[in-house]
């Protein structure tokens, strides 16, 4: 009974994402990734990157029984043979995930959800890309990677979520709402809403500098900012995430 409300919890947390989704979209070409601009940015506020992810989500409308699910998955693994996989079958609840390592030290994941609900059948795909390092290589076998796949996976047209989390190589001046603040004019952002604690400053803005965007309160927005700090002279954690942020912080 709890695996399967953990596994029901999974599918919730990927149609959420799905339901902030709005207006139609396209597989476009980018002329730079986000993950670039994030990184260009940080590079001018001296923050070291640690940590980099790009996502990629679908709705799998064509799927109408689990065992369409099924035959996807197998699929996917004669495809992807060099992956590892795992499968996970309960009643009316499907989960399939291949994962991979490549020779650069990128993590590449892909997830395949159904569920059923009443007489229909709800599924989700994801593929994530993940690394450490981000430099001009990375880049360019980041957004090679991610063309292939969206073209390999995807039968539609997947929300992309970009994410980069970094750390200050010094004290900040000032506070952590005033930094966020810094950050949210560099992006030429506007300010929707600001959690704000002593130690942590979430904020959600919109910017024309990114492609994607979700609807949140009635608001569209595109991108957040995610600072923490552990306490009086330690250094300060950054995320920044369009149209949302996916990592940990």
């Amino acid at each position: 009974m709890r695996d399967k409300k953990i596994f029901l919890l999974a599918i919730i947390t990927v149609i959420g994402f799905a339901a902030m989704t709005f207006g139609n979209k396209t597989i476009v070409a980018y002329d730079k990734l986000d993950l670039s601009k994030f990184a260009a940015v940080m590079e001018d506020e001296n923050i070291i990157i640690s940590e980099w992810s790009l996502h990629a989500r679908e709705k799998m409308e064509s799927f109408e029984t689990l065992e369409q699910a099924e035959e996807y998955t197998n699929e996917l693994k004669k495809a992807y043979a060099d992956w590892e996989w795992t499968v996970k079958s309960e009643a009316g609840q499907w989960e399939a995930t291949g994962y991979k390592t490549d020779a650069n030290g990128l993590d590449e994941t892909v997830k395949l959800l159904s569920a059923e609900s009443g007489e229909t059948v709800q599924s989700y795909l994801t593929y994530e890309v993940k690394g450490s390092i981000w430099n001009s290589d990375t880049e360019l076998l980041a957004e090679n990677k991610l063309e292939r796949r969206l073209s390999d996976l995807f039968r539609g047209n997947p929300t992309i979520f970009s994410c980069m989390k970094g750390e200050f190589n010094d004290k900040i001046n000032g506070s952590l709402s005033n930094t966020a603040s810094q950050l949210l004019r560099v992006f030429d952002a506007e300010e929707i809403e600001t959690l704000e604690e002593e130690q942590f400053v979430s904020t959600t803005a919109f910017s024309p500098m990114f492609h994607e965007s979700v609807a949140a309160g009635g608001q569209k927005m595109n991108m957040q900012i995610g600072l923490r700090t552990e306490g009086m002279g330690a250094n300060t954690t950054i995320v920044i995430g369009t149209p949302i942020i996916t990592i940990e912080y």
